[in-house]
């Protein structure tokens, strides 16, 4: 269930994606997420979906391992689309399940909703698919290197916001194992009254945390093993280099994203 979860896994590749400067990438799906919220139309949306698949293409990552990752994301998009559904009055009544009307704005409403958070998703994905943590942080405390005027520790700030993401799928698998292993000792989270269930999570929890807070003090052991002490006058092996095909992507977000207000306008 968890373990394909794609935020946070870097697959290595030689596509345009993965050769593009990590700045590039993060300012232009910036860009692309806040645009997100300005599509208010479906063509407006479904041209950013369309801009998302063409990535998705061009970054050569497998389709059965996107759709493997997006199979866990999916329970939460159908979930919402569900309550929109059943909680939106606008519109004419498309047909009655008992007392419940399902009207068209509420399923409409839904489904516009549902493919705004699956793109959301996708797009942030394609950052760690593409981007290896060495050069996510690299990219991240790059951009936030002027913000250290104002006393913000942008090398740390950065290198915590990497490590949060590539533990985002170790996590995941641990709780798979934790689950499995529960189940194996005749745990039950499937049935009976949501009180059963949510207690039931207590023993799935608290090996999770002491997990958690374990990897965090090996990996800071292992870090001082190797001499790390902050950002302060630190040097790089691999230094970012911004060429023409970075600022191509940039402007075309840009570009994208105005065309995107100008539509909403419209």
């Amino acid at each position: 269930m968890f373990q394909n979860v794609i935020i946070g896994q870097y697959v290595q590749g030689n596509s345009f994606l993965h050769k593009l400067d990590p700045r590039s990438k993060l300012i232009s799906v910036f860009i692309l997420l806040i645009i997100i919220f300005f599509a208010d139309n479906w063509f407006s949306s479904l041209l950013l979906v369309g801009l998302t698949v063409m990535l998705m293409a061009i970054s050569k990552v497998p389709l059965l391992f996107l759709y493997r990752g997006l199979r866990p994301i999916l329970w939460l998009v159908l979930f919402t689309l569900i309550l929109h559904i059943l909680l939106t009055k606008e519109g004419p009544v498309l047909m009655m399940l008992g007392p419940i009307a399902i009207h068209e704005g509420g399923v409409m409403n839904g489904l516009f909703i549902a493919t705004r958070l699956l793109t959301l998703v996708m797009l942030t994905s394609l950052i760690t698919l593409t981007t290896s943590p060495i050069d996510l942080t690299d990219g991240l405390e790059s951009l936030f290197t002027p913000l250290k005027k104002v006393g913000l520790p942008a090398h740390e700030l950065a290198l915590m916001m990497s490590i949060a993401l590539r533990f985002i799928p170790t996590f995941m698998q641990e709780t798979e194992k934790i689950l499995k292993a529960q189940m194996a000792r005749g745990v039950d989270f499937s049935s009976g009254p949501i009180s059963k269930r949510v207690k039931a999570l207590l023993p799935l929890l608290v090996p999770l945390f002491i997990s958690a807070f374990k990897r965090a003090e090996d990996l800071a052991l292992a870090m001082e093993a190797r001499g790390y002490r902050g950002g302060e006058g630190r040097t790089k092996l691999r230094v970012l280099m911004w060429n023409g095909k970075d600022s191509f992507v940039v402007v075309a977000a840009v570009v994208i994203g105005i065309g995107i207000i100008l539509l909403r306008n419209g």
